[in-house]
């Protein structure tokens, strides 16, 4: 966990004045607090990023493919079937 993020749901954040007064320019203009404006803000870009690193995204033929393979899986190869047989004897 960051440094500076505590269970009281508060962060201390520095950021340059130029950058904090652009910040307050566009929660004025959103009619919301600065406090509320960066956190909308943070918290849109942490789901974004969160759902980038979550979604797989096939393209059309990985996507058939995988349906095909999954309708119609391969033969197990005798590594696969050797491995099978030694975890059963460990379960």
């Amino acid at each position: 966990m960051p440094r500076n993020a505590s269970d009281n749901g508060r962060i201390d954040l520095r950021i340059p004045p130029e950058a904090k007064a652009v910040i307050a320019r566009a929660a004025s203009l959103s009619n919301v607090g600065l406090t509320e404006f960066i956190a909308r803000s943070a918290l849109r870009d942490a789901q974004a990023t969160i759902e980038r690193a979550e979604h797989l995204a096939l393209s059309e033929r990985d996507s058939l493919r995988i349906l095909d393979l999954l309708e119609n899986p391969p033969s197990p190869t005798s590594r696969l079937i050797r491995a099978a047989k030694a975890g059963q004897t460990h379960s």
